[in-house]
């Protein structure tokens, strides 16, 4: 009787410390979890977000705050079934956050390139929507190409056909738009005098794609300096929220009319707003950062749909200027374009 109470009482001790191993076992998961928010318009450790030089800048009272979403990489059986049961987490495969054929440090290091590109192009749309166009210009002519007599260093196109050049992207889409052999009128201006060329594109050896044998980039005079600082964000999805911030500061009225604003998404060169990951997250985090509304890229409406707060109205957007629109009227007491209903 007592041997078999030692074994039972090992029998049950063992299977204690199985339990305790398993539930200290790291698994192939991840916990994504509400991050922190941060107003674009205030300071970040001591530091202005957005910082401007050369300019005079205003204040808003309201706010316009990025979203953020945290990840907690290591991962065992208890967060693992804490986030199963819970409404503000979600437990994903480990190898969509952190792919196998990368390591966290890589992955961080890529978070950190995009959310520097993030910013490159929120100022380049910032700027263009207080007035200042992007302008794109020729740094080359190449030898024996189609614009060789045409087209000459830093001259800056202005169109194609009589369509706007608005980037180097757009310029390349026009230009191929046509088969080669196509005669465009190319738009101009040097030394700030417009002019045009017929120019017939060709197509290189190696493929049939159409150029005129230029090469391109692009500039964007403007009388200040814009930089953003703040550490230990990554990724690309503030992008749009640093658009409005800069040009919130930049312009004399509040955008905000004395509210919260957070939002999410992308932005690239011509102002497009695209989707982003953990929507569901960034709401529950706007909404305990006070926010009144939240700004949804078009392409995440349906997640944020099954995912919506109470209390947290969200207005769809698809571009800078739809968000541009959506403030304006949410400040002046309409109602902005609803994410439509799933």
């Amino acid at each position: 009787m007592r041997r078999r109470g030692v074994t039972v009482i090992l029998g049950a001790l063992i299977t204690a410390l199985l339990a305790v191993g398993v539930m200290a076992f790291p698994l192939p998961y991840v916990v994504l979890k509400p991050g922190p928010t941060v107003n674009t318009l205030g300071s970040d450790n001591g530091k202005e977000v957005i910082q401007v030089t050369k300019a005079d800048t205003s204040t808003s009272q309201g706010q316009l705050r990025l979203t953020t979403v945290g990840v907690q990489p290591s991962v065992e059986l208890v967060w693992a079934i804490r986030g199963w049961f819970s409404d503000e987490q979600a437990v994903v495969p480990r190898e969509l956050i952190y792919p196998p054929d990368r390591s966290e440090q890589q992955v961080e290091e890529q978070n950190a390139e995009e959310f520097k590109s993030s910013q490159y192009s929120a100022v380049t749309v910032a700027l263009r929507e207080l007035g200042y166009p992007v302008q794109t210009f020729v740094t080359e002519v190449t030898a024996g190409g189609a614009s060789v007599g045409q087209l000459q260093k830093d001259d800056v196109i202005t169109s194609v056909d009589g369509v706007e050049v608005t980037s180097p992207g757009q310029l390349t889409q026009l230009i191929q738009a046509k088969p080669a052999g196509t005669a465009l009128t190319v738009g101009y201006t040097r030394a700030g005098k417009p002019a045009t060329a017929k120019i017939t594109t060709r197509s290189d050896s190696k493929s049939a794609t159409p150029r005129i044998g230029v090469g391109i980039d692009k500039k964007q005079p403007h009388p200040f300096t814009v930089e953003i600082d703040l550490d230990e964000i990554g990724g690309p999805s503030a992008g749009l929220m640093f658009t409005l911030g800069i040009i919130d500061k930049l312009k004399p009225e509040d955008l905000t009319g004395g509210k919260i604003i957070a939002g999410t998404g992308t932005i690239d060169d011509e102002g497009n707003v695209g989707p982003i990951g953990g929507i569901p997250q960034k709401l529950v985090g706007a909404k305990d950062a006070g926010a009144q509304l939240f700004l949804v890229p078009a392409d995440n409406c349906a997640e944020a749909m099954k995912n919506a707060v109470s209390g947290l109205p969200m207005a769809e957007v698809a571009t800078a200027d739809d968000a541009l629109t959506a403030l304006k009227t949410f400040t002046s007491g309409g109602t902005p374009k609803p994410c439509p209903a799933a």
